[in-house]
């Protein structure tokens, strides 16, 4: 270690005309030590001083392959090689040494980017907002341990944050979420931020990302332009990201919850009086108070909220119910096997007509509800209907619908209304299309039976490796 009192007193001593040997003498050294400090002394005031230094590195049994490692890597790009066979292939040249220090040199050289700088971009007031998901296991003491997911929304000037406890990471509920969001914040910033979820981007062409239609129709209604971030670049909406981490260390640790509906009390309390209340570390200023400044910024909300329900086709089967979600929602008499446009939101399912006319509506199943069914009654009156509208609603599918039919009832002419049936029951499951190619298939081998035709439907699936899509 560099004695500097030392060296300075040599130096000193030195100068005033003291030699080695008197020096070495005085200071218990010998005098090729008192050579040393002299000489250095007088090279560092020569050429400088360079404080830091190379490490120096010993020889190692590498270095004669070091080359032939290079030559590996650039060839074996695509798929890239092994340590393990580089290791390999280098022994059989004649390496002698171990595995470990080939794969810690392979690291230092492999064709990798350095991590690019993280940027914090601070933004006018009302300019920004960003949201994101983030999933996370929470035992409950009545329930055990389920995962859980939270929509969390932010103004990127003021902190000031809204987090919902949602059920899945669907577009209506993204939707629904960022529109409680607006209404805790009271306005909506010019811009709102996300992550390449499929909820808001389709896809990225030439290098710009091309946002979901109905996503667009969202940010239009709230006025608004949607951002998203580069795939691969999450730092790049670090304003969501790190209160993500800001909640579980300050309130998902340190707390129990009885179950889901506990942590939403628990956490709509601990926004208020505490998230929104404490000094952020960047800003030195409570969200709430800045918020106050940012409000005057932010867009109004509109006098009507965004629609953002779901709307999609079903076919009612033949227990005059339609399938959503896993719970059969009764339909009133006369539309069997009808295909019905059916809209829900997050509190009730709406059926409508083939005409669009509103028929019935029903609340949504709660999850882990045991009944399958809603809004039937105790009492079920199989619907009926008669040769006429059976033959009718047949020949609609179209032309190879129709000769079938009456091949059917020439073939089967006591149980054709059964076969009938059937053939038109195959909507629930099956598209038209599909279901005229299996009965020109049907037809082709004179076979006039419905479970025939369903078994070449089946078939047809099998060989495709998918499963029968409903309307």
């Amino acid at each position: 270690m560099k004695d500097e009192s030392l060296e300075n007193n040599i130096v000193s001593l030195s100068g005033r005309g003291w030699s080695e040997r008197r020096l070495a003498r005085e200071f218990s050294i010998s005098r090729g030590r008192v050579r040393r400090l002299l000489y250095r002394n007088a090279e560092e005031r020569e050429n400088g001083t360079e404080k830091i230094k190379k490490p120096a590195t010993a020889a190692s049994k590498l270095d004669l392959y070091k080359a032939d490692i290079t030559e590996l890597l650039e060839k074996y790009k695509k798929p890239p090689i092994t340590n393990q066979r580089i290791f390999e292939l280098i022994k059989e040249k004649g390496y002698q040494g171990g595995l470990t220090i080939v794969r810690d040199y392979i690291v230092t050289i492999r064709d990798k980017k350095s991590p690019e700088p993280i940027v914090c971009v601070e933004t006018a007031p009302g300019e920004r907002g960003s949201h994101d998901w983030s999933d996370y296991y929470i035992s409950f003491t009545l329930t055990g341990v389920e995962k859980v997911t939270f929509l969390s929304f932010i103004l990127n000037y003021s902190r000031r944050q809204y987090i919902e406890l949602v059920e899945d990471k669907s577009q209506p509920t993204l939707l629904r979420g960022l529109m409680n969001a607006f209404a805790y914040l009271e306005g909506v910033p010019r811009e709102i931020k996300s992550d390449n979820q499929k909820a808001c981007v389709d896809r990225w062409e030439l290098g710009r990302p091309v946002f979901n239609r109905t996503y667009l129709g969202f940010c239009t209604h709230y006025r608004t332009v949607p951002l998203t971030i580069r795939p691969g670049k999450p730092v790049e909406n670090l304003k969501i990201e790190r209160p993500f981490y800001y909640l579980e260390k300050s309130f998902l640790n340190g707390r129990e919850f009885r179950d889901r509906e506990d942590l939403k009390k628990q956490l709509a309390l601990w926004l208020t009086e505490y998230n929104d209340v404490r000094i952020h570390r960047t800003t030195g200023r409570k969200p709430v108070e800045m918020h106050v400044e940012e409000l005057p910024f932010l867009r109004p909300l509109p006098q009507s909220p965004y629609d953002a329900s779901t709307v999609e086709y079903r076919v009612v089967n033949n227990e005059s119910c339609i399938q959503w979600e896993g719970y059969y929602y009764a339909v009133p008499r006369g539309y069997l096997y009808e295909s019905c446009p059916v809209r829900a939101d997050d509190k009730q399912i709406t059926i409508y007509s083939p005409r669009c006319h509103p028929l019935v509506s029903h609340p949504l199943a709660e999850k882990g509800r045991k009944d399958r069914y809603i809004g039937r009654t105790a009492r079920v009156v199989q619907p009926r209907i008669d040769a006429a509208e059976l033959s009718a609603r047949l020949e609609a599918f179209g032309a190879p619908m129709q000769q079938y039919i009456a091949e059917v009832k020439r073939y089967h002419p006591t149980t054709y209304l059964h076969h009938w049936k059937q053939l038109l029951s195959l909507k629930v499951n099956y598209r038209v299309e599909d279901i005229l190619t299996a009965v020109s298939r049907a037809s082709k081998y004179h076979v006039y039976q419905a479970q025939a035709v369903e078994n070449f439907l089946k078939f047809s699936a099998g060989l495709s490796n998918s499963t029968p899509k409903p309307l």
